[in-house]
């Protein structure tokens, strides 16, 4: 009767190779070889397989290994685990600036500005450091300098005066966002269509492709995050009354022609193209009913069975296959080197204004450029794959919704405040646009500011736009609401005794300048209560007060205030000052006169 083998699988190395095999051998075949001296044929044998255990050992440990992100070390399969999970690594960091842009303009006949001679500027204007660098950066947003809001202002103050102390001259300020890049072009020739082609740019420092142009058609190809997504954002000039501060409406766009971008370990660029034979709307589903249900597997008819929709509806999916040849541009730049020196970029010569003239225009960064950076390192390429991947590019909680609102891109407004809530008295009979019949709709309460950065209603506009920019993010079992918020205007009384050798008016002063960086509209959110004990604290802590006297929060409404008016001895428990039950944010609206302090003697 043959002997059971007993072989064991534990073993991963060469010394536990070889020392299982010489084990196996002197088990199994006492008879047939017993010579295990180190210098012997038969332990050449042994070591020789070993080694080739311990080859492919490593081997498969490392293949495994690879297919784990936490684990990966290859660069090619990490990039791969990272797009599997979510995440665009990053070849380059950009630079990122604040660019301040003047001009001189002649006073008219009234002593103010002339606008007409006033300035504009294209989207993606650009304009170089003067240094050796020579780098280029991008104004990605058009500049106008007769356009002023809260979050695009324009800055006027008198230049030169005439001989009668007129203003002769005014300047005007702005100042713009940019970020390190330069424009590339590379054209591509296709001869047939493919499904799927993939187009790769060989360049250093890429950072985006902007757009895709098909030679022949001249129709623009759209990049999207993957093929199966059909639909991007698109703008158009907002012609309405609220134009000046939401100047784009945002929309919905169907793109049968797209792309997605994929980086590689190399710093390579591929463009990836769809699989479709036509124009056809992806949404289009025209499924044969003869191949659902009870015409799968022979007649039997599985309700639980996992189908795959594109199976049976032959829509065109992933977009229109690539049949011509396409221009694509894209933006190369970044590093630690574009992270240029305060008042170096001024060279404006490569700009071309849609009004008025270059020559009148000056440039400076009063800060250095910062950002610039090499890429990913393997470990933050892993920490930013899994943060992606748990984030999802996903509304789902309260704090998803109030961040994603608050990153509305400014050319369709922008948000001041914004409140999330479950709201479960959603007024059902409304007809508003921005708000969903649904009682148990999440509530969004928003509030915008003015051009002197005083919170205001936000438009109609802004609230579409808002409401448009978070259906892509929301999850489709969620129903949205956007909603004002009220403003309560508020005023602070203050009574304070000053200690000996101390000048009253200065430690007023500095009590004021410390309330007033409380109040600050920048710190104050919707629903956040007022802790007179706090104030208390905080003017304590001036030095030269000996005593808080007294702290009264008075509401101010009419007027050039809020209409709101408010009961706040009502709301005050155990020195907080409370919230209504709608939301609303409490504003010192004019500090410097809102906040009034007292000194008083015993």
């Amino acid at each position: 009767m043959a002997q059971e083998r007993i072989v064991k699988y534990i073993n991963k190395n060469f010394d536990d190779f070889r020392s299982q095999l010489v084990e196996y051998a002197k088990s199994y075949f006492p008879d047939t070889y017993n010579d295990f001296d180190s210098t012997s044929p038969g332990m050449m044998f042994i070591e020789m397989a070993a080694y080739v255990g311990d080859v492919l050992s490593f081997y498969q440990d490392t293949q495994l290994q690879e297919t784990f992100l936490t684990y990966a070390k290859d660069p090619k399969n990490l990039f791969n685990l990272a797009y599997m999970m979510g995440y665009t690594p990053k070849v380059t960091g950009v630079s990122e600036v604040e660019i301040t842009i003047s001009q001189t303009v002649d006073a008219n006949g009234s002593y103010l500005p002339t606008w007409a001679d006033a300035a504009a500027l294209p989207p993606n204007s650009v304009v170089k450091a003067s240094d050796t660098s020579g780098t280029s950066f991008i104004i990605p947003d058009p500049v106008d300098f007769q356009f002023s809001s809260s979050y695009n202002p324009t800055t006027v103050e008198i230049a030169t005066l005439d001989g009668s102390n007129n203003p002769a001259t005014f300047k005007l300020t702005k100042t713009v966002k940019a970020f390190s890049g330069e424009v590339k072009s590379k054209t591509f020739s296709v001869s047939n269509a493919e499904k799927f082609k993939t187009l790769t740019i060989s360049d250093d420092k890429i950072i985006q492709v902007l757009e895709v142009t098909g030679s022949s058609t001249g129709d623009s190809y759209f990049e999207v995050p993957f093929l199966g997504q059909d639909t991007i954002f698109d703008d158009v000039a907002n012609g309405g009354s609220d134009s000046d501060s939401v100047p784009y409406v945002l929309s919905l766009k169907k793109v049968p022609k797209r792309f997605v971008a994929r980086f590689r370990s190399n710093g390579n660029l591929d463009l990836q193209f769809g699989a479709g034979t036509s124009n056809s709307d992806d949404s289009v589903i025209l499924p044969d009913p003869t191949n659902v249900g009870s015409g799968t597997n022979q007649g039997i008819n599985r309700i639980d069975y996992a189908y795959d929709p594109s199976n049976f509806t032959y829509s065109k999916a992933y977009g229109v296959a690539l049949n011509e040849g396409v221009t694509v541009k894209y933006l190369v730049g970044g590093g630690v080197s574009a992270n240029v020196p305060a008042g170096t970029i001024t060279n404006k010569n490569s700009i071309v204004p849609t009004r008025g003239s270059l020559a009148s225009l000056t440039f400076t960064n009063e800060r250095p450029a910062a950002g610039g950076r090499d890429g990913d390192s393997v470990d933050e390429l892993r920490e930013n794959a899994l943060r992606s991947f748990n984030e999802q590019s996903r509304a789902v909680t309260l704090q998803d919704y109030t961040v994603r609102a608050l990153s509305l891109p400014s050319k369709f407004g922008s948000m001041a405040k914004v409140y999330a809530t479950q709201d479960e008295l959603t007024n059902t009979n409304t007809t508003d646009a921005i708000v969903d019949n649904n009682p148990l709709a999440l509530s969004l309460y928003v509030l915008a500011y003015d051009n002197n950065k005083k919170l205001t209603t936000a438009t109609s506009t802004l609230k579409s736009n808002l409401k448009t920019y978070l259906a892509e993010y929301k999850m489709i079992s969620d129903s949205l609401n956007i909603k004002d918020a009220f403003v309560v205007n508020v005023g602070i009384n203050y009574d304070i005794i000053v200690r000996p050798n101390f000048a009253g008016r200065d430690v007023l002063l500095n009590c004021n300048l410390a309330l007033q960086d409380y109040f600050n509209i920048d710190k104050r959110n919707i629903n956040q209560t007022i802790n007179i004990s706090e104030l208390y604290l905080i003017l304590d802590k001036i030095k030269g007060v000996q005593t808080v006297q007294n702290i009264e929060i008075v509401n101010l409404n009419g007027g050039n205030y809020s209409q709101y008016g408010y009961d706040i001895e009502g709301a005050t428990r155990n020195s907080i000052v409370y919230p209504s039950y709608d939301p609303c944010i409490f504003e010192v609206k004019y500090p410097k006169s809102d906040i009034k302090g007292r000194v008083i003697t015993r």
